[in-house]
């Protein structure tokens, strides 16, 4: 800064000496050298910027498509997944408020470097764990584990297995479980994600606010809308990473594969979870290293200096003004100190900007928990794999977000929508959106067939006490454990919890390729066989499943689109009731409140609707309660589905009262209130205070963790 001064006031200087037809050719050369170095370093700023977005939007999008590979892994209830999840919004409250203040008056681009690297140190941590905690164990009958010891899956004697293996496996489990009491391995996927908070924290308001102090007014929009462009891109390379992911075994590279006897098909299959952590942190790390080498200031534009504040000002004033100046801005802040109370009760009396806050608050309740989820619902209600559904959510619910988004705004300028009219968009959207989410729930398919679950060994609907049901006169000669949960699919197409429930008394081959035979459970109701097979993996869902899957994507793709048309809008509403010098204050009481009351708690309460539905749960190596193996699905439909809509409906009441607040504000002459803020309709006195300029607004349209909870 000093060194620039100086540069500065040499130049002016020289100047005052030459002749005029010089001076003006120097200033002319001097001016475009000036205009091609901002040029060229807003445009270097602007790429790295949305590099970064890219990054942070991949990551947080990979994290939400591992939801249920982390739930499998550590053995942990959907509920603990939440809190897990929640950490992210924890880790970027914790110190936003610093970063928004002290962030700008020190060197931004190395605090977003910083970030950076905070960020992809938090992303390699949540990998960590798969490093310490051992290979991964999946509940398997000992024959199909390429054993020499041949025994049989229904132990009706335990003599027939020899004494030594029984010591040996009894004691190989002993060790493990002292081990896995040790340690919660979870917790570093949770401090991982704590920490992507903190480092994501300085990339938007210090990214942001660089571009718009730098860019020519005309073009910072436009700059903007471009990193949000890529903030949308972002998710869909993370769900498609995560497909990738999820279809190659978790221990891959450490275990051989052959030896692995479940598919990806299997409920107790676990992806590589672990590695795109460490792509995505690899990403995070070189979109940190640009940040290094850009300066803290850039030339501002020939247009805006004219215009400029006190930081251009102040190279040119004495000392004595500087003096003057410092001591000016010390009432100022002191001034703006005793004004926070009266702004904070001019906000909060402002009826309509409280109504909108509630309804947003309640829909991103909705959205948060409805897509945090959506990965697991559509594994278990259609029976569809991890990769699948991942690949599906990337490549066609994204796409559909990002169209919306952009489609709400374009409609906004195409028409030039008013406050009361972008008010009746969002609520029109809001509306048809969720009353199209309302078709899904004859869109689901029926239970399995789960012998001792979903239905009785004699074909029946399934016993209240679900866990008495698990025995029957077929496999009372065995001694099975109700804990276990190594499913088998039988001739007659009803899956079977183990190869002893099922009463196998003999197995041939090993691993995926197992058979079992003489199966005492197994049979048709019409015939039963006591020797009748069965093979390993749990049966099909039903013919109709299928259909039903791609009726649900259709009706998915469209409801995603509509949502999303009401955000532009809905965003454009907040800003226009609000009086200018408050909507930065607004803006962060609306951020805060976003990730407080919905970011946070959305994730854990649905989790724990959703673990409510489970029909069987796992088993930990040292007892106690693992992972969700078996839903209800017509449960978890209803749950999950109804929990969205309750909130859904909830959130359009409120914004039926912001419709009906405008309306009652509004007069009649006022209600030509055009795109470009020539009215306003939300009460104040002033035309000045409702003039802003839409398309800046439309196109840098933004709102909490956008591009991550699509």
């Amino acid at each position: 800064m000093e060194i620039s001064s100086k540069e500065n006031t040499h130049f002016f200087s020289n100047n005052t000496v030459l002749p005029v037809d010089r001076s003006s050719f120097k200033s002319e050369s001097s001016a475009s050298k000036e205009k091609q170095s901002c040029y060229g370093g807003i445009k270097i700023f602007l790429g790295a910027l949305s590099f970064v977005y890219f990054a942070k939007a991949l990551s947080g999008s990979y994290l939400k498509s591992t939801i249920t590979q982390i739930e499998r892994r550590f053995d942990i209830p959907s509920s603990l997944v939440g809190v897990i999840d929640g950490s992210f919004e924890i880790g970027n409250l914790l110190i936003i408020i610093l970063v928004s203040y002290f962030g700008a008056k020190l060197h931004r681009p190395r605090i977003i470097g910083a970030g950076c690297l905070i960020m992809s140190a938090g992303t390699f941590l949540i990998a960590m764990p798969q490093f310490f905690m051992g290979r991964y164990r999946y509940e398997r009958f000992t024959s199909t584990i390429n054993s020499t010891v041949s025994i049989s899956p229904c132990l009706q004697d335990k003599s027939q297995t020899p004494l030594s293996a029984l010591e040996k496996s009894q004691a190989k489990m002993n060790a493990g479980c002292e081990k896995e009491a040790g340690s919660s391995m979870w917790i570093y996927v949770l401090l991982g994600n704590l920490l992507r908070g903190i480092g994501e924290t300085p990339i938007q308001p210090l990214g942001i606010t660089y571009i718009d102090d730098y860019a020519i007014e005309e073009n910072a929009a436009l700059y903007i809308g471009c990193v949000q462009t890529l903030a949308i891109i972002g998710p869909i390379f993370g769900f498609l990473l995560g497909s990738l992911c999820a279809k190659l075994y978790v221990d891959i590279g450490f275990v051989d594969l052959d030896s692995v006897t479940i598919t990806h098909k299997d409920v107790q299959w676990v992806g590589a979870w672990w590695l795109g952590y460490l792509i995505a942190g690899v990403i995070s790390v070189l979109a940190g290293i640009p940040f290094w080498f850009l300066p803290e200031h850039l030339p501002k534009p020939q247009s805006r200096k004219d215009s400029s504040t006190s930081s251009e000002q102040s190279k040119f004033i004495t000392e004595d003004s500087k003096d003057q100046h410092k001591s000016y801005r010390q009432h100022v802040k002191i001034a703006e100190m005793a004004k926070f109370l009266p702004s904070l009760k001019n906000l909060f009396g402002n009826p309509v900007y409280i109504l909108y806050l509630c309804a947003s608050i309640i829909q991103f309740n909705s959205l948060i928990g409805m897509v945090t989820y959506k990965p697991k619902y559509i594994e278990q209600q259609y029976g569809q794999t991890s990769s699948k559904t991942n690949f599906v959510i990337g490549l066609i619910n994204i796409p559909a977000v990002a169209f919306g988004i952009f489609s709400g705004g374009l409609i906004m300028k195409k028409f030039r929508i008013n406050v009361l009219g972008a008010a009746k968009l969002s609520l029109g959207s809001s509306f048809f959106g969720y009353l199209l989410l309302l078709s899904l729930f004859a869109m689901g398919c029926e239970n399995s067939d789960v012998a001792g679950l979903t239905v009785s060994y004699h074909g029946t609907k399934r016993m209240p006490d679900y866990e008495q049901a698990l025995f029957s006169e077929c496999n009372s000669g065995c001694a099975c454990s109700k804990n276990d949960w190594d499913p088998i699919c039988g001739e007659n197409g009803v899956t079977y919890i183990s190869a002893c429930l099922a009463g196998c008394q003999a197995s041939n081959g090993t691993g995926k390729n197992t058979v079992f035979f003489n199966c005492s459970c197994v049979g048709t109701l019409e015939s039963p066989s006591p020797r009748s097979s069965a093979v390993v993996g749990p049966c099909q869902k039903g013919n109709e499943c299928p259909k039903m899957f791609l009726y649900f994507l259709v009706i998915s793709v469209i409801t995603s689109y509509t949502l999303s048309v009401g955000g532009t809008p809905g965003y454009i509403l907040l800003l226009r009731c609000i009086k200018p010098h408050l909507k930065s204050f607004a803006l962060g009481i609306y951020t805060l409140a976003i990730r407080v009351l919905a970011g946070i708690p959305a994730p854990v309460y649905f989790g724990v609707a959703i673990d409510t539905t489970c029909l069987k749960w796992g088993s930990k190596r040292c007892g106690g309660r693992g992972a969700c193996r078996l839903y209800d699905s017509s449960a978890l439909r209803y749950v999950y589905l109804g929990l969205t809509l309750v909130l859904g409906t909830v959130s359009i009441f409120f914004s039926v009262a912001v419709l009906w607040v405008l309306r009652k504000r509004s007069s009649p002459q006022d209600e030509t209130l055009s795109a470009n803020g020539e009215r306003g309709t939300c009460g104040t006195k002033s035309r000045k205070d409702h003039f802003v300029n839409s398309d800046r607004l439309i196109q840098s349209t933004y709102w909490p963790e956008k591009e991550t909870r699509l």
